[in-house]
C-alpha cells in the first residue's frame, strides 16, 4: 500500500511523539514534494516517503547505528509498499545501512534529510527567525562554519548533490524555496 498523507502521519505518530521529529517530517515532506515536481514525478508518493523516513528514529536515538533497521518491520506491519521501505532504508546509506540510493526519489531523500536541518537552523538564527529572507549566500556562509549546526553531515549533502547530478548551490536553493511555505508547520 502507498499510504495517503494522512495515513502516513498516523503511522509515523505510532512511533514518534516528539514535536521536533514531527517538524522534521513536515520539512522533509515539503522538500521531497518540491523536488518531485522538479523531476516531474509523483509529489504525493515522494511526500509520503519524506514523512515516513525517520519512523524508527525515537527507538534508535541511543543506538544510531540501528536507525533504518527497525523501520522495515514497522512499515510492513502497517502494510506499506516495499519501494517505500527501500527508500526509507536508503537515506541511511553509508551511515547505518548499505542500501545505496538508486532512484531520483532515494537520492533526493538521502541529500535533503540533512540539508533541511541546516537550512532551518540558518533561518532560526536570522533576526527575522524566518526562511522568507534566507538566501543561498547565508546558508553557504553557515555551511563553512563547522561549529554551526555541527550535527549536520555536510559531506553527505555534497555526496547527495553529486548523486542527484545537481550543483550543490541549486540543491540548497531549491530546498530553501521548498521550506518557505511550511515554515510555521516546521516550528519556525
Amino acid at each position: 500500500m502507498i499510504p495517503t498523507r494522512e495515513q502516513a502521519y498516523e503511522i509515523l505518530k505510532q512511533y514518534n511523539n516528539e514535536e521536533s521529529h514531527i517538524h522534521h517530517a513536515h520539512a522533509v515532506e515539503a522538500a521531497m514534494r518540491h523536488f518531485a515536481e522538479l523531476y516531474h514525478e509523483d509529489p504525493d508518493l515522494w511526500g509520503v516517503v519524506g514523512i515516513l523516513h525517520d519512523i524508527d528514529w525515537e527507538q534508535t536515538t541511543s543506538t544510531p547505528e540501528k536507525h533504518c533497521h527497525l523501520a522495515p518491520e514497522m512499515l510492513r506491519k502497517a502494510g506499506v509498499d516495499e519501494d517505500i521501505i527501500r527508500a526509507v532504508q536508503s537515506h541511511g546509506f553509508g551511515i547505518c545501512t548499505d542500501v545505496e540510493p538508486q532512484s531520483n526519489l532515494e537520492k533526493t531523500l538521502f541529500t535533503i534529510d540533512e540539508l533541511t536541518g541546516l537550512i532551518i537552523t540558518a533561518g532560526l538564527v536570522r533576526p527575522s527567525k524566518s526562511l522568507a529572507d534566507l538566501e543561498l549566500k547565508s546558508v553557504k556562509k553557515k555551511w563553512k562554519d563547522k561549529a554551526f549546526a555541527r550535527g549536520v553531515n555536510r559531506e553527505i549533502i555534497k555526496q547527495g548533490a553529486e548523486k542527484m547530478n545537481m550543483p550543490l548551490d541549486d540543491v540548497i536553493n531549491e530546498t530553501i524555496i521548498a521550506l518557505r511555505p511550511v515554515e510555521k508547520l516546521i516550528g519556525m
